[in-house]
């Protein structure tokens, strides 16, 4: 009799392997919640998500399922000649299933662990998708074993054809090794204020494997490709780190007190320090009295820091109201371009 006439005969053969089935899959569920909830209120007094984003990548419901597949052909009075396949598809899930955790489990550890090394807001998309896409390699190896398909045919395969895929895809391979050389150069982060020598400026949003994204001034994205980038000549305003040394300029009469004029602005300066926003005492305030005399004044320099790029404008704005109003106080003019225009007067003989 054939085994699933036999089953149809005698229905409670199939009892044993669905129950093993149905307690599996259930105690899989009930892990994965206590597992969750376990380590959701272990996370919450402390800084660290690492645990929690490992727990979240694992398909406990799924190898739970598997699992129950397993003990439950095992468990039954099918002869083993008509399961054959079974093995092999369950080893397919398991492989399947474990790859795709681990990918999304080495992308949530990369961008963890990157963020922090870098000290960026977060890594680029090209680095966790590199880190991904070595996993899925791995893990369609394991899978062509459990098929018994040999590489080495696949990888001569490759070997062979590469040369016309490099000369196809140049620009785009030129890209993409370009952006991973900006994203583990160390010289760009994410979050990081660059200006490129072709005037482009803002923040860097994500490096990708074709383009880095920046965000301007005015919020609009610009968009630059990754070999651009790796060839531009730019300035990093958070290296090497985010402090930011700026000067503003003052103007007085010829009358004024050199030494006087350039006490009163130092003290205004480190006073401010403490007061407006962005204005660092660390390195100190100093003035230069620099460049000196003009057509129609003496000119000061004022030199300071601000703590970041996004800061300077608000930080110089007040500086200035503040120098402005205690140099009006001080009684310190400060005058108005002016020019002295001599008239000569001819005598007719």
């Amino acid at each position: 009799m054939h085994p699933l006439q036999q089953l149809l005969n005698h229905p409670s053969q199939l009892l044993v392997p669905l129950a093993l089935l149905t307690a599996t899959v259930i105690g899989g569920i009930v892990v994965r919640i206590f597992l969750f909830r376990t380590v959701r209120a272990w996370a919450a007094g402390t800084e660290s998500n690492l645990v929690d984003m490992i727990v979240e990548s694992l398909p406990i419901v799924l190898w739970s399922l598997i699992l129950g597949l397993h003990l439950a052909t095992q468990n039954s009075t099918i002869p083993r000649a008509d399961l054959k396949y079974i093995p092999r598809t369950l080893a397919v899930l398991w492989i399947l299933s474990l790859t795709i955790a681990t990918s999304r489990l080495v992308g949530n550890v990369v961008r963890y662990y990157g963020g922090r090394v870098t000290g960026a807001q977060s890594v680029t998309s090209i680095t966790r998708k590199l880190a991904q896409i070595a996993v899925v390699l791995m893990g369609l190896g394991a899978l062509l074993r459990v098929f018994n398909v040999s590489l080495t045919p696949i990888l001569t395969t490759l070997g062979v054809g590469g040369l016309a895929v490099a000369l196809a895809l140049q620009d785009t391979l030129s890209n993409l090794f370009a952006g991973f050389y900006v994203s583990i150069s160390g010289l760009v982060h994410i979050g990081d204020y660059i200006k490129l020598n072709t005037g482009e400026e803002g923040y860097i949003v994500d490096i990708n494997w074709r383009a880095t994204t920046m965000r301007g001034s005015t919020n609009n994205l610009v968009i630059i490709p990754n070999n651009k980038l790796g060839q531009a000549i730019y300035t990093n305003y958070n290296l090497p780190d985010t402090r930011l040394g700026m000067s503003i300029s003052f103007s007085v009469g010829y009358d004024s007190d050199v030494d006087r004029v350039q006490g009163i602005l130092l003290a205004e300066t480190v006073a401010a320090t403490g007061q407006v926003q962005g204005l660092l005492a660390d390195p100190a305030p100093y003035v230069l009295f620099s460049p000196g005399p003009s057509e129609s004044a003496l000119v000061f320099q004022v030199n300071f820091s601000v703590d970041g790029f996004a800061g300077q404008y608000v930080a110089q704005s007040e500086l200035r109201k503040r120098l402005f109003k205690r140099l009006k106080q001080e009684g310190i003019t400060m005058p108005f371009p002016t020019r002295t225009v001599l008239l000569e007067q001819k005598h007719n003989a």
